[in-house]
């Protein structure tokens, strides 16, 4: 079952536990390879903000607070 595909937003994140969200990074890292692959373009600086924007996200109350 894929973490991913069962998260609504942002404040889903919240429920995660550490295992999980570890979890969660390595299939957006995967979804981010895949996606490069079909498309091209650069992937080091996608990967490289998976666990910082996780992290955001699960602190702030994106929408809400800004992200600037």
């Amino acid at each position: 079952m894929s973490i991913l595909s069962d998260l609504n937003g942002p404040a889903d994140l919240r429920g995660l536990s550490e295992a999980e969200l570890k979890t969660l990074a390595a299939e957006i890292r995967d979804t981010i390879v895949r996606t490069v692959a079909e498309t091209g373009g650069h992937l080091g600086s996608s990967l490289g903000v998976v666990e910082l924007t996780i992290a955001l996200h699960r602190l702030l109350e994106s929408p809400r607070d800004r992200i600037v």
